[in-house]
């Protein structure tokens, strides 16, 4: 990563960075100005706003100063190596030793981190690392009883101390097979762990040996680097990831926007160095960024996409043995060479095995196959290359072909023959493809009835959201698109005269208010703009400008109340049956979603009175292709004239689809800084949608979601219009949820309920 331009204001900053830290260690207070401005070189405004957080909370943990000394100097290069955003997960890492008997132990953590870090060169493997360190703390620290931790782990320092050197010949998938050994051997003796984790004792220093195999990339990454530049003249971020943490299926190299993804070590193969092994993966990658061109994958089907990906891939494989002809030795010793009746056609799916061999032939002139077809296609691919460098449509209009010519009913067999067709040098070819919508292979329906998102959806791409299948018991990834949007305005006047109406109940309503109301205010000090003058700041400032020193702007305070910190929203059902009129007494007529209008503006009116944030959205669906999600006040937004005019424009219709949209408004809701997160569901009726024939899917799927957001500290309450909702929304919410039978009592509920909840 390339550092950040020194921060020209840095110096008029420096004393905001002092007070932001808090740390009254001398030493700290010597060093501080020379840290700030390293971090300011590589980290830039946010990720010294971070670094300096991060160590103030070090300051606090009453550790000493030596943590926190370590970390203001090691943490720039390890910021700059592997991006801003780990230091979360190593302050997620210094919180969790600071809470078990492992506090004395956090200044050795962090004084290898950088060493460490530049070795892994990557976050995803520095996290491999910590869980490696997190599930050993775990195992070996003692406890009274087998109740307490009160001893700590014996063997911690010994391996902090040890992990540079150790992971200059580990991976770590390697380091965490070493630790595993002395903690299943050791664990009930702590000088024996000491000795292991030392690399004192013989059986540690055998087991290193063992589990060190390969090349590691960081080793070769510089030569790696300059072969892209010299010979491909093209140069990218190499990205190590290892292979041994994978549950369902190994990882293959590929390359996106971050840089290049490689495995972090390679064994040497017969006839081909590790080195060589890197050489042709980074090879083909700059043949598909150079050559191919991305196609619409739409209208493709998963055969024909995987004929496609094999024919392209020969043709860059050819393309670059044109370029070095010393490729093709190193290209056909990776290339697997599948036995021509290896696959049984009557049992097993061999279109994996046809391809394998075809791939094998288009490089290999002395590939020795007979089958005729094969032959064919080999002479049609040479043919296409003979006068150019052909294109990728080319090749997928080949590769169709192809798959038609040799179609077998057993190719849709579940069995699929995989035994010598991985080609280890080639990438996923996810670059290769680009998907303009969700398919719709599993089910079939009309197109009117599919209807595309309005324009107002449109302005910004749809969010895919993992639907829960119960029967499963597994998740359908990027199964619901949903479109999100600000919902249409009409006249403001219209929520005010609902206000109107109901002037009593507001007035009745304003009494509970005053007494939730916080009463304690706090000074903040320190801002560009605020409510009223900050005279020790200012006449500082003035000061400083009088004998031409750079006053300091942040002249005003301004003011917030303490006590009460609570982000709610509010989550409306805008289904097709809220256009029903009201069937109990008390509704004059009225629609259930004129009620709703009324009870939302009482409710966004009650909540403005507290000053707690408060979002509203509205929902509905039409298929799992379109979840409409309506935008219709922000946490930020005022209870205005502009907020009004969209509720009052508020219609009804489609289907209701809720887990997508409590997901999405939990995607809000969990980045709020707040003590409390409230999520209020307003539905008159049970998950549904045209697209779904089983009546407990939709309703297991919210479920699930209810869960999800339950981990993610949120609170959801729901408030169901349906009189018959007792036989499914307590298997949706559990016990939070209230049924309000007589709807016309909705706008008088709907505020008391929600003081209820955050009285």
């Amino acid at each position: 990563m390339t550092d950040h331009p020194r921060d020209p204001s840095l110096p008029s900053r420096l004393a905001a960075y002092r007070k932001q830290l808090d740390c009254r260690f001398p030493r700290v207070g010597e060093v501080f100005s020379d840290c700030i401005a390293k971090a300011s070189a590589r980290l830039g405004p946010a990720g010294v706003s971070a670094y300096v957080d991060a160590a103030r909370l070090l300051c606090k943990l009453g550790r000493g100063e030596e943590p926190v000394l370590i970390f203001l100097e090691e943490w720039p290069d390890v910021g700059a190596a592997l991006g801003d955003g780990t230091l979360e997960m190593v302050m997620q890492m210094v919180q969790f030793m600071q809470r078990t008997p492992n506090g004395n132990a956090i200044g050795g953590f962090l004084q290898t981190l950088a060493p460490v870090s530049r070795t892994l060169l990557s976050r995803e493997q520095l996290g491999h690392y910590l869980n490696t360190l997190r599930d050993m703390m775990e195992r070996t620290t003692g406890s009274i009883h087998g109740h307490h931790q009160t001893h700590p782990s014996p063997g911690l320092p010994e391996l902090l101390r040890q992990a540079p050197t150790l992971l200059q010949s580990l991976t770590v998938d390697g380091l965490r097979n070493w630790v595993d050994y002395g903690v299943r051997n050791y664990l009930h003796h702590p000088e024996r762990q000491k000795d292991f984790f030392s690399l004192q004792s013989a059986d540690s220093r055998a087991v290193l040996q063992r589990e060190r195999h390969g090349t590691l990339l960081a080793d070769v990454e510089r030569k790696l680097d300059l072969y892209l530049r010299g010979l491909w003249q093209d140069s990218e971020v190499l990205v190590p990831y290892s292979t041994a943490f994978a549950t369902l299926r190994t990882p293959q190299p590929y390359y996106d926007a971050l840089g290049m993804r490689l495995p972090d070590v390679l064994d040497d193969l017969p006839g081909v160095s590790a080195l060589d092994h890197y050489r042709a993966i980074l090879a083909h990658m700059v043949g598909h960024r150079r050559w191919s061109i991305s196609q619409t994958a739409d209208n493709w089907s998963p055969f024909q996409r995987m004929a496609v990906e094999f024919f392209e891939d020969a043709r860059i494989d050819t393309l670059l043995i044109r370029t070095y002809p010393g490729l093709r030795a190193i290209l056909l010793a990776l290339h697997p060479k599948p036995a021509e009746g290896a696959c049984d056609p009557e049992t097993t799916s061999c279109l994996r095995h046809r391809l394998a061999m075809l791939s094998r032939a288009l490089l290999d002139p002395e590939h020795g196959y007979r089958n005729p077809v094969l032959h064919d296609f080999v002479g049609r691919f040479h043919r296409e290359l003979a006068g150019g460098n052909a294109d990728t449509p080319t090749m997928a209009r080949l590769a169709l072909d192809y798959v038609t010519t040799t179609r077998r009913q057993s190719d849709q067999f579940a069995k699929v023959h995989f035994a010598d067709t991985e080609i280890s040098y080639r990438d996923d070819n996810r670059g290769l493809w680009r998907f303009i919508e969700s398919g719709d292979e599993e089910e079939a329906f009309d197109a009117e009835q599919r209807t595309a998102p309005d324009l107002e959806t449109q302005g910004l791409p749809p969010r895919h959201y993992p639907e829960w299948d119960y029967q499963s018991q597994s998740y359908r990834p990027d199964w619901v698109s949903l479109y999100e949007g600000l919902h249409a305005s009409a006249a403001a006047a219209t929520i005010d005269q609902l206000l109107l109406k109901h002037a009593a109940l507001a007035k009745h309503l304003k009494r509970l208010l005053d007494l939730l109301k916080p009463q304690d205010k706090v000074r903040i000090r320190y801002q560009e703009e605020g409510s009223e003058l900050d005279l020790d700041v200012a006449l500082r400032s003035w000061i400083d400008f009088k004998s031409g020193s750079t006053p300091d702007p942040r002249i005003n305070m301004s003011h917030r109340t303490a006590g009460r910190d609570i982000a709610v929203t509010l989550l409306l059902d805008l289904s097709e049956s809220l256009n029903e009129p009201v069937k109990t007494g008390g509704g004059d007529g009225q629609t259930v979603l004129q009620l709703s209008q009324e009870a939302v503006s009482l409710l966004a009116w009650s909540i403005e009175q507290l000053g707690d944030p408060l979002a509203i959205a509205g929902f509905n669906s039409n298929t799992r292709h379109e979840v409409r999600y309506q935008h219709i006040k922000g946490f930020s937004e005022p209870w205005g004239d502009a907020v009004k005019g969209r509720l009052a424009a508020l219609q009804a219709g489609y289907s209701t689809r809720m887990g997508a949209a409590m997901r999405h408004a939990g995607h809000y809701l969990a980045a709020r800084k707040a003590d409390k997160k409230l999520m209020l569901v307003l539905t008159d009726g049970q998950p549904s949608d045209v697209d779904v024939q089983d009546d407990r899917l939709l309703i297991e799927d919210a479920r699930q979601a209810v869960k999800e957001l339950d981990r993610d500290g949120i609170f959801t309450y729901c408030i169901s219009l349906d009189p018959h909702a007792d036989a499914y929304v307590a298997d949706i919410f559990g016990r939070q949820y209230t049924v309000i039978d007589h709807i016309a009592r909705l706008p008088e509920k709907l505020p008391e309920l929600f003081i209820a909840l955050t009285r």
